[in-house]
C-alpha cells in the first residue's frame, strides 16, 4: 500500500509538473504576442516612415515652387521698375534736347557770355545726372553702322569714306545698363556707282556725230 505520505508527494510532484507546463504555455503564448506585436510596430513603423517621406518631398517641391514664384515675381518688379525708369528718362532725354535747341538758339543770337555758360552749365548738371543713373551716349560718328543701336534717316556721298560708316549724327542715342534707350538717327556713307561701259558707249556716240 502506498502511504499518505508518498500520494502527498506524488500529488504535489504533479502539481508542480502541470503547473511548469501551464507557465511555458504561458511563455510561449506571450512571445507569440509580442512577436506578433513587434510585426505589427514595424509595418506601422514603416507605413509612418513612408508617410514622413511623402510629406518631406511635398514640401520641398512646395518650397522649390515658392522659390520659383519668389524669383518670377522679382524679375517682374525689378521689369516694372527698369520700365518706369527708362520711360522717365526719355522724358528728360526730350527735355535735354529742347534744352540744347535753346542753347544753340541762344548762341547763334549772340547771347551774352555769362547767359551762355550759365545755360552750358545747367547741361553739364543734366548730362551728370543721367549718367548716375547709368545713362551713356551712343557712339556715332565715325563709326560702322550697327543696326542694333542706329537708325539710318539718310545717306551721304563721300568717295575717301568707306561705306556703312556714320557721317552724320541727326539725334543723339543713349544706352541704359547695355539697353538701348533710344537709338540714334544717323546718316551713313555710300559709295557712287557709275557704268563706265555705258559712259563710254555714250561718248563714242558723240563723237560720230
Amino acid at each position: 500500500m502506498i502511504s499518505l505520505e508518498e500520494e502527498s508527494n506524488e500529488i504535489n510532484e504533479v502539481g508542480l509538473q502541470e503547473s511548469h507546463n501551464g507557465s511555458k504555455e504561458n511563455d510561449d503564448n506571450n512571445i507569440t504576442n509580442l512577436n506578433e506585436d513587434l510585426a505589427i510596430l514595424k509595418e506601422e513603423l514603416l507605413a509612418a516612415r513612408k508617410s514622413s517621406d511623402n510629406n518631406l518631398n511635398k514640401l520641398k517641391y512646395m518650397m522649390a515652387e515658392f522659390d520659383n514664384y519668389r524669383k518670377q515675381m522679382e524679375k517682374q518688379i525689378d521689369s516694372k521698375i527698369e520700365s518706369g525708369k527708362a520711360e522717365l528718362l526719355l522724358r528728360f532725354l526730350s527735355l535735354r534736347d529742347d534744352y540744347l535747341r535753346a542753347l544753340e538758339m541762344a548762341k547763334q543770337s549772340k547771347s551774352e557770355a555769362v547767359v551762355i555758360e550759365g545755360l552750358e552749365g545747367i547741361l553739364k548738371n543734366f548730362d551728370s545726372l543721367l549718367k548716375s543713373e547709368g545713362v551713356m551716349e551712343i557712339e556715332t560718328i565715325g563709326t560702322p553702322f550697327d543696326p542694333n543701336v542706329h537708325d539710318v534717316i539718310g545717306f551721304s556721298h563721300e568717295e575717301e569714306v568707306q561705306e556703312n560708316i556714320i557721317t552724320k549724327e541727326i539725334r543723339r542715342g543713349y544706352m541704359l545698363y547695355n539697353k538701348v534707350l533710344r537709338p540714334s538717327l544717323v546718316l551713313i556713307s555710300r559709295k557712287i556707282v557709275t557704268n563706265t561701259a555705258n559712259d563710254t558707249q555714250k561718248i563714242e556716240k558723240e563723237a560720230e556725230n
